[in-house]
């Protein structure tokens, strides 16, 4: 398998060479490309067409939010991690709003920072279980008291609920036991039913619809 492209926007050098450090060690991975800015970012998603972008929040010229809006509006087949310091549940939000499909905070180890990546390259953990419990308090304050009504099946629900758990496709698959093909299938069909683009949206939804225990 060829290795994931990765693009890396951080206005600090210093942050941008720990991260190539801990990519460099693993052939999963290949950074094609480094840049401080958000409008960096757009000009060079647009030369290199990366498969992944690790794109900091704070920085100067244009911010990391409003660099992602744009490239997933152009380019919405690449996938965005924002990596940060803060947890700050508010900015978390405004980058699942604007397209981002992770959250990656810099300070945990490295050999997580592989786990997460390879696992969200291919499409199983949205985002470290700290963050995703965060989306998860916060949903659970603000949901509506009465239930409503999906338009899920009784497997796809068993599906969303395992997803909102936190558990990836091999997990869901053994759960259920069926096969990883046919959850990918599964959430293929969620994911259009509900109108949403990834496994965070599924999440907050499921817990802000009343679905989980």
């Amino acid at each position: 398998m060829q290795p994931f492209r990765i693009l890396v926007i951080d206005d600090h050098a210093h942050a941008r060479e720990g991260i190539r450090e801990i990519l460099e060690e693993y052939e999963d991975f290949q950074i094609v490309g480094e840049g401080k800015n958000g409008k960096e970012a757009i000009t060079l998603t647009e030369e290199l067409m990366p498969d992944i972008i690790l794109m900091d929040i704070q920085m100067p010229v244009m911010d990391g939010l409003e660099a992602t809006k744009i490239i997933k509006l152009k380019f919405p087949s690449v996938k965005i991690v924002m990596i940060t310091v803060s947890d700050d549940i508010t900015n978390l939000f405004d980058a699942l709003k604007k397209g981002a499909q992770g959250y990656l905070l810099k300070n945990i180890q490295a050999n997580e920072w592989y786990e997460y990546l390879k696992a969200f390259a291919l499409d199983e953990i949205p985002m470290s279980k700290e963050i995703a419990w965060r989306i998860i308090k916060e949903f659970s304050l603000n949901r509506s008291a009465n239930d409503s009504l999906t338009p899920l099946s009784a497997r796809e629900l068993e599906v969303l609920q395992l997803v909102a758990k936190g558990l990836s496709n091999r997990e869901i698959a053994e759960n259920l036991y069926i096969s990883e093909h046919t959850v990918k299938s599964h959430l293929k069909n969620i994911l259009s039913k509900l109108h949403l683009d990834n496994r965070v949206q599924l999440t907050s939804y499921a817990y802000q619809q009343g679905l989980m225990d």
